[in-house]
């Protein structure tokens, strides 16, 4: 018997299907932007926390560079010290690691790593993100200890708790009072939250906690310095629970760039600043 007309192989059904609107699965693709981010060579942390935040149509793109964190026996160390830091940000890593993002025309680059600033404070920062922009042809650098400051100013807090890392000494800690101080806030709080022995993720209920048990009451904000600090998944629940903002560098800094690139979705889960709307270098 022959089959009836507008069986599965009728080539008039393959026509109309061609015919068809279709409802395409998400791809990844960086329609609306493209957002680079310079991130140390053993730090997965900042790329994954911009792709977890960001809105449909913002793809991530990492370029990775150097960390002198590595001792002669093969061995990560365990504590990030000033000089280790303050190499980092010197060329010719971080800027050949800039130029290899260019050509994927990113709306922003996101310099990932809070330790160079507090060393270097903040007219280096601004030095660093020039550098960077020429060699660049111009692609704005956000650089995430300037993008916390204008997040402070943003939600107009003046008293910090300042939680650093547990990979960070403590010469590192006291630097990063210091650049948040002569930025003009007053840091009620600030110390290395001793959550491990080494570097490594962080889960969401370890920064619960910790912050919880160590903001004191009298810190108008709550700043997770540190991009390879694991702490977006807290944010929200921290906010609820301290009834105050809560900032970490990598969200900070993503705010930063999604607002250079254009973008002003709606973002909800990560914390009351996405609301706002930074003062952007010009």
């Amino acid at each position: 018997a022959s089959k009836p007309p507008g069986g599965p192989g009728c080539s008039e059904n393959k026509k109309s299907e061609r015919g068809m609107s279709h409802m395409w699965q998400p791809d990844g693709a960086g329609n609306t932007a493209r957002i680079g981010v310079l991130t140390p060579h053993l730090d997965p942390v900042p790329e994954s926390e911009f792709y977890t935040m960001a809105p449909r149509g913002v793809s991530v793109h990492a370029a990775r560079v150097p960390l002198g964190m590595i001792g002669p026996d093969g061995q990560i160390v365990p504590h990030v010290g000033a000089d280790v830091a303050r190499a980092f940000s010197q060329p010719p890593g971080v800027d050949d690691a800039a130029a290899l993002l260019a050509p994927l025309a990113p709306k922003a680059i996101v310099y990932a790593f809070t330790s160079s600033s507090y060393i270097l404070g903040p007219e280096a920062d601004a030095q660093l993100r020039a550098r960077l922009q020429n060699r660049t042809g111009g692609i704005p650098i956000v650089i995430q200890t300037p993008s916390l400051v204008s997040a402070l100013h943003a939600l107009e807090s003046e008293r910090i708790a300042l939680i650093h890392p547990p990979w960070y000494s403590t010469e590192l800690d006291a630097l990063g009072a210091g650049y948040f101080q002569k930025e003009g806030f007053e840091v009620v709080h600030h110390g290395a939250a001793q959550l491990r022995s080494d570097y490594g993720d962080i889960e969401p209920e370890q920064v619960f906690q910790w912050a919880n048990s160590e903001v004191p009451d009298n810190a108008d904000a709550i700043v997770i310095g540190g991009g390879g600090f694991r702490a977006i998944g807290a944010i929200e629940a921290l906010e609820r629970s301290l009834g105050r903002p809560v900032l970490s560098a990598n969200q900070a800094s993503f705010w930063s760039a999604l607002h250079i690139a254009g973008v002003n979705d709606e973002i909800g889960g990560y914390g009351r600043l996405f609301g706002l709307r930074p003062t952007l270098p010009e």
